[in-house]
């Protein structure tokens, strides 16, 4: 798919998985949980040198707050963006400070940044792409949905906090859901 700047692809793509576009069924929401896209970029860098193979953690694609898209790793590699479902998934980060920089405290788990209108249109229109170009493209989640460990607080060992709570309450869910069931199936 050849729609999204490739201009930010991370320089360890290489050395991801490759797959069959046609194994592709699901989309994995996310919101990055960091101030802006430079810092995720730096994040995804950053775990790819502290990983014993190189591979860092990062999505397909980074939808910006001004509705920017950018592509970090082909879809023709496996990106590490959800633990589990990442073979045959495609992740799609949003750019959204959620719990940044407390992500673990107690007292600080919820997010309080909306989702910014033309980052919701953008990832519509990247939603209609995508459905009309993996065949097998059915399932929509959150990664919120797809992880849901808990750990001890940060702050208080004694709690118990969500690993995961992206995108969070308050992506519009019902509103983007709805609007993937009305794409069907091509």
């Amino acid at each position: 798919m050849e729609r999204y700047a490739c201009d930010h692809l991370v320089s360890w793509h290489h050395r991801l998985p490759e797959r069959r576009l046609e194994t592709v069924t699901t989309v994995v929401l996310h919101a990055t949980e960091l101030p802006g896209f430079d810092e995720a970029l730096l994040e995804a860098d950053k775990t790819a040198r502290e990983s014993e193979t190189g591979r860092g953690m990062c999505g397909h694609l980074y939808i910006d707050r001004d509705g920017a898209v950018h592509q970090l790793v082909p879809f023709g590699r496996v990106a590490q963006h959800v633990r589990g479902h990442n073979t045959s998934s495609i992740g799609i980060e949003l750019i959204n400070r959620g719990r940044y920089p407390r992500w673990f405290d107690a007292d600080h788990q919820t997010p309080t940044e909306p989702f910014p209108a033309a980052q919701v249109q953008s990832l519509r229109e990247v939603l209609r792409a995508l459905h009309g170009e993996f065949p097998h493209l059915t399932d929509l989640y959150r990664h919120s949905d797809l992880d849901t460990a808990l750990i001890p607080a940060a702050d208080r060992p004694e709690a118990r906090v969500r690993r995961r709570i992206d995108p969070g309450p308050l992506f519009p869910w019902k509103a983007v859901s709805a609007f993937w069931t009305e794409l069907g199936r091509p």
